[in-house]
């Protein structure tokens, strides 16, 4: 039986691979030990403190959700940005080759710099815009130097979920608590069910030829589909039936410390390929979790 760690596990995506793994959603899910932890019960910066846990509990796979992800926090906090998003990760994968670990690490769109005209493919250029992009850049290419054997890197974007603080909530709250607000529309990308990544995950951990990889692979994932976050907003409003009206306006009309992608939308053929996964459309999502929100109307 396998042994699997879950950092981060009460983030978005870490709560989804919990559920789907207290429902034993998935054949891995029924014959794996999982160990959800937050930085209460490991502190991923501490590398001693990693290693014991991983001897302990004699771990075979860290699936690796803890981030930093206070994008524009981590233009003033770049020490702690760093900390986690790249140092720990270096120390997962020198932890991981020493002791013959799987890993699966996620990373995120904001390594490009955005300005693509075509869907990212996972060899093109990064060039990040701020602290979070660059660190997260930082943990991915200490992988790739380290090389732990079938080391999986998987970046996305623009997460949300039922659990934690994310877009869809943010535009649930202000639509019941104002009669118009304006969301940007010059920023366009895929938004990302986290259960239905949390689902693909465990997919791959099923995958007949997980164990024979070697070399570290990126692979890309979100939902299907491509939007501007002003189109999410009002597909939220739409399927909650909140009159809120919402209004298109400009990125330099609501700035921030961290300069956002302008072009987020990720290619996805090659994990659809080798993992054989099929990738729900963002409107299908979207209806599942307000669903299970209880905000479907």
């Amino acid at each position: 039986m396998r042994k699997i760690l879950v950092t981060g596990a009460n983030g978005q995506l870490g709560s989804e691979i919990k559920e789907l793994v207290d429902k034993a959603a998935t054949l891995v899910a029924q014959e794996s030990t999982f160990f959800f932890t937050d930085r209460e019960a490991l502190d991923i910066t501490n590398f001693h403190a990693m290693e014991e846990f991983i001897d302990t509990n004699e771990i075979d796979i860290i699936i690796n959700c803890a981030a930093y992800t206070a994008v524009d926090k981590a233009e003033t906090d770049a020490y702690n940005a760093d900390a986690i998003n790249h140092v720990a990760v270096k120390d997962m994968a020198k932890l991981s080759k020493e002791k013959g670990l799987k890993l699966i690490h996620i990373s995120t769109d904001y390594v490009f710099d955005g300005k693509h005209y075509m869907p990212y493919k996972e060899d093109d250029a990064t060039a990040p815009n701020g602290v979070y992009g660059q660190t997260k850049l930082d943990g991915e290419h200490a992988i790739l130097e380290i090389a732990p054997k079938g080391a999986i890197i998987i970046r996305t974007s623009w997460v949300y979920s039922s659990y934690g603080a994310n877009f869809v909530k943010t535009m649930l709250r202000l639509g019941k608590e104002r009669q118009e607000l304006g969301v940007i529309y010059d920023q366009v990308g895929t938004p990302t069910y986290a259960r239905d990544l949390a689902q693909a995950i465990l997919d791959i951990l099923s995958h007949p030829e997980l164990d024979s990889r070697a070399a570290v692979q990126i692979y890309h994932y979100s939902n299907e589909g491509v939007l501007s976050w002003y189109d999410f907003a009002k597909e939220i409003m739409r399927m909650a039936k909140l009159t809120c009206q919402v209004n298109p306006i400009e990125t330099k009309e609501y700035p921030t410390p961290a300069v956002r992608p302008h072009y987020s939308l990720l290619n996805k053929a090659k994990i659809k390929k080798e993992f054989n996964i099929t990738i729900p459309y963002w409107k299908d999502s979207l209806d599942d979790c307000l669903r299970k929100l209880g905000e479907r109307k």
